[in-house]
This record gives C-alpha cells, structure tokens and sequence, in this order.
C-alpha cells in the first residue's frame, strides 16, 4: 500500500460498534469481492469490498471476516480468513499477508487459512440462531450482478435453511455514516492532500491545456503524497463539457475565456475527499462569469459510495 498505515484501533472499534448491534446468539460472515477479468488472462485492479475493509483494513483478495460474540471459545469471536500464501502466485502477483501482518493492520488475533475454514464454520454456525450476510445496498443502484455477497448468501441458506437470516447493511448504513474521531483523522489526510492537488492546478492551468493533462497532474500529486490515486473518476470539463453531469472524456483543449469545472478527489487509506472548483481557464473570471457560477462545493465520503 501506498498509505502510511492506518491505527488499527479504527477498526478494532468498528468490530466492536458492529458487534454491539447484533442479536444474542449470532454469527456475522464477511466477503471480500471477487476479482473481475477484463481480457485473456488479466484482471482489473482489485477493489475490496468497502464494509469488509471497514472492519479489518485488509485489501487483499480472498478474504473473509466472521464475528460471533457469543461464541464460548473467546479465540473465535473474531476470525481473519485469509487466504494461504503461495510461492507461485506471489512470483507473479507480489506478497500476500502473513498471519503476523494482518493481524498488526486489523487487530484481529486469530487468523485461519482459508482452505482450513469448511471444517471449522459448521460448529461456528450450529453454535449460532441468526447469520448476518452483507449485501451491496445503494437506493440509487440496482446489483444485477451476481457478485460473492449474493453467491454466498444462496449457499448459506440451501445448507443451513433454518437458521434466521438478517441484512448486515441495515446497521452497517447507520454505522458508517457517523464517523468515530480516528477515522476523521484519515480523511482530514485525504482531504488535506486533495487541497494541495487543487492548489498546484491553480499554477498549472492555462489556455491551450489539454483536460487529460490535468487529470495527469492531479494523479500525479495524489501518488506524490502517498494516495493510493483518485477516489473516483475525476471530471475536468471546460467550456460547454461542464453542463454533462459526469463528464469523463477529458479529451477537450482548455481555451481561453472558458470556465474549467473539476470534480476529484484523493483515496487515502479507504477514505476519499471530494472537491469541486469552477474556475477561469485564464486565471481571471470575466464580470459575466463571476456573477454566475456557483458557489464552491467540498465534501468528504467513505470509499464505496461510487
């Protein structure tokens, strides 16, 4: 990772925010999300999914969090499942954590292998009356997609059909939308370093300027600061572009006497700033220009929200 790391703490409270809102006698199984091909034998770049990363801090593909506070074996009411290191993926895909490693980035003591869970999950799940499954749930988007969440869910309920089902989402929603101070401190990092992105573009743009350039500068300033790069795809829209919502061919030549709208912002950390600036390509708005654009809008999002 790119980020310095992270005070595991954040997700030692999450656990414990999570943990206190679930039922007597229950169980919490955490996904991480598939790996997507694109083409032969390539991948697109892995994305985790953001309620696991939320309570472990873990990006790595493969991974699973269970939770079961009633658990009479204090050792497994949290549980890492990783997946085992292998000398040939790693030649050709890089280093995978260490037992060691996750548990110093999550908190999480007790790691399992994930080709050692299927044994020990039954008596976890007899143990249990409710099993919590997350789900991708977006007012504004419907999954069409049959990802892990789903997949495992239906195999959840054919081989254990009599135990009580319930939606980690409806208290994750609540959760994650309030902010506990350690967390508040790593967005302030990615809000801090998309600012100083915004500042550099203020010096760099000019008429004649390509809008892709601009997203090259504002890429480059977010690894420079030790992002893991944008929050999302970055709007740079000049002129007539700017009335598209979300424009993202950033194809366009920056002329001059035009208005530049951008929308970017930086990931630190599984956090994301979000900014959007209305200026004059020149650098000087016209009187017309001045009266008539809008007011500045900054806010800040959790990762997963695009």
């Amino acid at each position: 990772m790119k980020y310095l790391p992270l005070n595991p703490e954040i997700f030692i409270q999450n656990r414990r925010r999570f943990a206190e809102r679930m039922e007597k006698n229950s169980i919490a199984i955490f996904n991480s999300n598939d790996e997507l091909p694109t083409n032969g034998d390539q991948l697109h770049r892995f994305k985790q999914n953001a309620d696991l990363y939320w309570l472990t801090g873990i990006e790595q593909e493969d991974t699973m969090l269970i939770l079961s506070p009633d658990n009479p074996d204090a050792k497994y009411r949290e549980v890492l499942v990783l997946v085992r290191p292998n000398a040939m993926k790693e030649k050709w895909d890089g280093h995978r954590f260490r037992a060691n490693e996750a548990t110093d980035i999550s908190g999480v003591k007790t790691i399992v292998w994930l080709d050692t869970l299927d044994g020990l999950m039954q008596p976890w799940v007899h143990l249990a009356d409710t099993i919590y499954l997350n789900s991708n749930e977006n007012d504004r988007k419907a999954n069409l997609v049959p990802v892990r969440d789903y997949r495992y869910a239906e195999m959840m309920k054919q081989r254990f059909p009599l135990h009580n089902y319930k939606r980690s989402a409806r208290i994750l929603k609540d959760l994650r939308g309030i902010k506990s101070a350690l967390e508040i401190e790593v967005l302030q990092k990615a809000i801090d370093i998309t600012d100083n992105t915004f500042r550099r573009l203020m010096q760099f743009i000019k008429p004649g300027v390509m809008e892709y350039e601009i997203e090259a500068e504002i890429y480059h300033s977010f690894l420079s600061q030790r992002a893991t790069g944008p929050g999302y795809g970055s709007i740079i829209a000049s002129g007539d572009r700017a009335r598209t919502l979300h424009y993202v061919e950033n194809s366009r030549e920056c002329k001059d006497g035009e208005l530049i709208l951008m929308d970017f912002g930086a990931d630190y950390g599984g956090y994301n700033a979000d900014l959007t600036r209305t200026i004059p390509v020149n650098g000087k708005f016209g009187r017309r220009q001045k009266r008539f654009t809008m007011p500045a809008c900054t806010c800040i999002i959790m990762q997963p929200v695009f």
